[in-house]
């Protein structure tokens, strides 16, 4: 079963790597790595993946490249 994630990304964060949820129920993710070259998005999927307990192979950015917010589909595998 998959499922689409709003994700707001903190790139270069002190704070990361870590996941919170706002109060509209987006996810807050902070990561270390600089907004450069996709090495921030590569770390939010790498993140995103151990949250869901999935292969970071079923983790897909769907839109938000080179936007500091994201939509992420997830594909648990489940039915």
């Amino acid at each position: 079963m998959a499922q689409e994630v709003s994700v707001q990304v903190k790139p270069g964060s002190k704070k990361g790597p870590m996941v919170q949820t706002s109060l509209t129920g987006e996810l807050l993710v902070f990561v270390r790595e600089p907004a450069i070259e996709g090495r921030a998005n590569k770390a939010v999927i790498e993140l995103l993946a151990k949250y869901f307990e999935v292969p970071k192979s079923h983790v897909q950015l769907v839109s938000g490249r080179t936007s500091h917010r994201k939509r992420f589909k997830i594909n648990s595998g489940r039915s």
